[in-house]
């Protein structure tokens, strides 16, 4: 992307603020390329993943944990941006989401989702050895790829955390009740850009169901679990859109100061939305994330 970072003001949590020396303002063409299907033997079921290679031989290893409802087909234009830069990159649908086994949106325990993700991370390593490998998640994948960093900070290079679901989440109320209403996604907090939200909606892969009680009270337990745990011991960078309504940015940011390495980095993104890299200043936002990694490779 040709950026180049340099130190940045600091934030009111002690925290290094981001800053980047590159123009953004206009979106470079990149060409498209079409993943080659994976697959892995999860916990409860087989996952079907999404492997996208760079053009030439990869310099550094992406792997991306999605977000709640969603999967991993929806991250096609951040794989293209990141093989452009030499990645290689690896994700899979969680269970019980997009093409993977599992009841739909079910989840019991997020550890096993950890499980299933460390088995991804473990072939990405054996098929590209010596290669630095950075973790990216975004939302419930944050949370995700927050409490991966504590249990397995020795494969990874560094981690990005984009609109994680930190700290506490208003929605695991929803489990106290007698009745768990439907809770359907707004698609209009998903980004400033209207044709995010459309599609999203066509989509038949994105569950568009209610909340399931187990779900939630897993959201809890893994939330307390991050809460009460180790400090980051992998360079991790915060990033969040401070208009976002389905991870409201102070509670993520609570839980973020709970764990957040020393001096780690942080930015938010004024006007932005939940889905930062689906964003209108989408470009801003990857070219971060890639001079972040670049400090780390």
């Amino acid at each position: 992307m040709g950026a180049r970072d340099r130190p940045g003001p600091t934030g009111e949590d002690g925290a290094a603020t981001l800053v980047l020396d590159t123009d953004v303002s206009q979106e470079d063409p990149v060409s498209s390329i079409p993943p080659e299907d994976i697959e892995t033997q999860g916990h409860a079921g087989l996952l079907i993943g999404s492997l996208w290679s760079p053009p030439g031989s990869p310099t550094w290893v992406a792997v991306i944990a999605h977000g709640y409802g969603e999967h991993i087909g929806r991250y096609q234009w951040v794989a293209d941006r990141l093989t452009t830069d030499g990645a290689v990159v690896y994700a899979h649908d969680h269970v019980g989401h997009g093409r993977s086994e599992g009841e739909r949106a079910l989840v019991e325990d997020f550890e096993r989702i950890v499980d299933d993700l460390h088995l991804l991370v473990e072939r990405a390593r054996e098929e590209n050895p010596g290669l630095p490998l950075v973790l990216i998640g975004h939302s419930m994948g944050g949370m995700i790829a927050a409490r991966y960093t504590q249990r397995h900070p020795e494969p990874l290079a560094a981690a990005v955390l984009s609109g994680p679901v930190l700290g506490s989440w208003e929605p695991t109320e929803l489990a106290a009740l007698e009745v768990i209403p439907s809770t359907p996604i707004d698609p209009t907090t998903l980004s400033r850009d209207e044709d995010v939200g459309r599609a999203y909606e066509e989509d038949e892969l994105v569950h568009h169901g209610e909340f399931k009680r187990p779900t939630l009270h897993a959201f809890a337990a893994t939330l307390a679990t991050i809460n009460n745990g180790s400090r980051l011991a992998v360079p991790t960078i915060w990033l969040h859109g401070e208009d976002d309504e389905l991870v409201p940015i102070g509670p993520s940011r609570e839980g973020w100061a709970r764990i957040a390495p020393d001096g780690a980095p942080t930015k938010s993104y004024p006007g932005a939305r939940h889905e930062i890299f689906n964003e209108t200043n989408r470009e801003e936002v990857i070219a971060d994330v890639i001079a972040f990694v670049h400090e780390h490779l």
